[in-house]
């Protein structure tokens, strides 16, 4: 068996392939779209790395290779991508969030006031992840400025960004952690 070696050259100027075998700057809003994509799968490996109710271990996952599947067709510049045997997100996949955050908005005390990051390690890196998940959703709406990717994409990754929201919030009551909530000042 012939082993793979990580490194190709290929991108020492500063250019990345695409499936399509095109290649693009690194600094590509295809590139930044899909490497904010893996960025976030990171993170949410490392949520998944502390100890978390195994529900929703398994919840995310099942985002991980949600992730996957989208980095893969962010990634595909030329034909359908479900043409050359890439799966592809779908609204079942969004459905399945939405049924995740109202399982977790039931358990949680009512939301009045936006709350301020942190109390824990996994409450920080839940609120952490949602800010690159925002990051990759403006990257991706970005380059649908530029060419028209699946519109699910951004469904996903907009509800996604709800969830790793709820998340935290869940991670803070589990943990006890009291949720800080932002007032504004009043103007005298």
């Amino acid at each position: 068996m012939k082993k793979i070696k990580v490194y190709t050259k290929t991108g020492d100027n500063g250019t990345t392939g695409l499936f399509s075998g095109q290649r693009v700057p690194k600094h590509h809003v295809r590139i930044k779209a899909y490497g904010t994509i893996d960025e976030l799968n990171s993170w949410i490996g490392l949520i998944r790395s502390q100890k978390i109710n195994p529900v929703q271990t398994e919840e995310l996952i099942k985002i991980q290779h949600d992730l996957l599947y989208i980095g893969s067709e962010l990634a595909n510049d030329g034909e359908d991508s479900s043409a050359i045997g890439i799966d592809t997100i779908n609204e079942d996949a969004v459905s399945l969030l939405e049924n995740w955050i109202d399982r977790m908005t039931e358990e949680l005390p009512p939301l009045k006031n936006f709350v301020i990051p942190g109390g824990h390690i996994s409450v920080s890196n839940a609120h952490l992840a949602r800010c690159v998940c925002r990051r990759a959703e403006r990257f991706i709406t970005e380059l649908n400025t530029l060419t028209e990717t699946n519109p699910v994409i951004v469904y996903y990754i907009n509800r996604l960004s709800d969830y790793l929201f709820t998340l935290a919030r869940k991670f803070a009551f589990e943990y006890e952690i009291e949720e800080i909530k932002w007032t504004p000042r009043q103007k005298k």
